[in-house]
């Protein structure tokens, strides 16, 4: 068993509440952990027998594309998908972080962890 990170993968995307915003937009960032088995990758050198990180990143761009107000609904749609997608994934981690949420105060950012 094996685990894939993608890393801090950055978008500008328009999620929230506010109005503000779903207009302005603001930075995002996803990293993604992905538990497979890779014995077969391992021996074949073929990526048929493992994750395709493109694949995965597409499923995250498509998602982050669509406004959303929460992001809890944003890291569950990724979360299904990728379920869906790559059922040989045991298990999926997803960490996204909202840059600058508007909060009345200085905040760098607010993430959540599925």
């Amino acid at each position: 068993m094996a685990v894939i990170n993608l890393e801090n993968m950055e978008f500008w995307s328009y999620h929230g509440c506010f109005e503000e915003e779903r207009r302005i937009g603001t930075k995002y960032v996803i990293s993604v952990s992905l538990a497979v088995d890779i014995q077969q990758a391992m021996a074949s050198d073929n990526l048929h027998d493992t994750i395709n990180y493109q694949e995965v990143y597409s499923i995250i761009k498509e998602e982050m594309d669509k406004p959303s107000n929460l992001i809890e609904h944003v890291a569950g749609r990724i979360q299904q998908r990728l379920k869906e997608r790559f059922p040989q994934s045991t298990q999926q981690t997803i960490s996204l972080s909202k840059f600058n949420p508007p909060l009345g105060g200085q905040i760098e950012k607010v993430t959540i962890v599925l």
